[in-house]
């Protein structure tokens, strides 16, 4: 069985050796510094972390004081409080001064389970991606989050972050290097391809290995770790060489990952596409694998989406055929 690991606990370890390496690093918090794993950081240099309550907005003015005097900033709560709650301070404050701030925001999408809907974060990453300037990631698992996350402090300008709360397999050996804005392939296939982000790309490795053993399907898999800005090389490669995309997210339809790689798609290299996200719904509270499977975000609907594109693929294919 796959080790298995959160990755929030990533970036609690991860910015404890970024602390120790970086004076210049100062970690905010908003009363969710246990469940966010900031506590970490807390607990090894109490005089750079401040745990301001329950005041997000805050935080985040406070994080652009602290970045415009220098300061590398983390700025850490749930993913729901960090995008929606915080929209306006992250454009004003964050965004248009393009200051060094990175939200780091836990406990994204559904998978939160019996905090219910108001805990759900599953509008955050077409939130963020709509901020000029702010680069958007979202890691598959522990081992690309650390990576991440000294890749963001490295790097000067606003990131967001998104992790998630249960543990996950970890997909990445530990020889494996991250690279922003690229995306990773996981499998080959010649098919189709199927897009996955965060906690989908277990469910996408594991359709395709089911589709190829049950159905004879050859599907790729690629993750796309840095949502904005996307690896449209890889995008496109992969509608040229497979002919059809489905991507998978813990996310609402619109705005998300499916919207991004469309609109790439659908301007250089149009493909039949499908969509595996969260429909036009918000959540009820729950176990995760149940709320998972109320909103279609299993591996058989990824199976459905790639069955279903590869049928329309064939049937352009032999209306092309059969017009000549």
């Amino acid at each position: 069985m796959a080790r298995e690991e959160s990755t929030r606990e990533a970036y609690g370890r991860t910015l404890v050796e970024l602390g120790e390496a970086n004076p210049n690093i100062v970690v905010l918090d908003a009363d969710l510094a246990r469940s966010t794993q900031s506590q970490m950081f807390g607990h090894k240099f109490p005089s750079r972390f401040f745990d301001l309550g329950l005041a997000e907005q805050n935080m985040i003015g406070i994080a652009a004081g602290l970045a415009a005097s220098g300061k590398t900033v983390f700025a850490s709560t749930f993913a729901v409080f960090a995008s929606a709650r915080c929209f306006d301070q992250l454009r004003m404050s964050i965004a248009q001064p393009r200051l060094n701030v990175k939200i780091v925001a836990s406990h994204g999408g559904i998978t939160v389970g019996e905090d219910g809907f108001s805990h759900h974060a599953i509008e955050d990453v077409g939130l963020m991606c709509s901020l000029p300037g702010f680069t958007v990631i979202v890691p598959t698992d522990a081992v690309e989050a650390a990576q991440a996350i000294r890749a963001a402090a490295a790097l000067l300008g606003p990131f967001y972050i998104r992790l998630s709360r249960p543990k996950t397999p970890v997909i990445h050996e530990d020889g494996y290097r991250f690279v922003l804005g690229k995306a990773v392939t996981l499998r080959p296939g010649r098919d189709a391809t199927i897009i996955a982000i965060g906690v989908m790309v277990a469910l996408a490795l594991e359709a395709a290995h089911r589709l190829r053993e049950i159905e004879g399907i050859d599907c790729r898999v690629l993750t796309m770790p840095t949502v904005k800005p996307l690896d449209e090389e890889a995008i496109l490669q992969a509608a040229r060489e497979t002919g059809a995309i489905v991507t998978a997210e813990e996310h609402l339809l619109q705005g998300g990952l499916g919207s991004r790689v469309a609109q790439v798609v659908s301007s250089h290299q149009p493909v039949p596409m499908a969509f595996i996200a969260i429909k036009d719904v918000y959540s009820r509270s729950g176990k995760p694998a149940q709320l998972m499977e109320r909103c279609g975000l299993t591996a058989e609907d990824i199976m459905d989406g790639v069955r279903g594109v590869v049928l329309r693929k064939a049937r352009q294919m032999a209306f092309r055929l059969g017009g000549r």
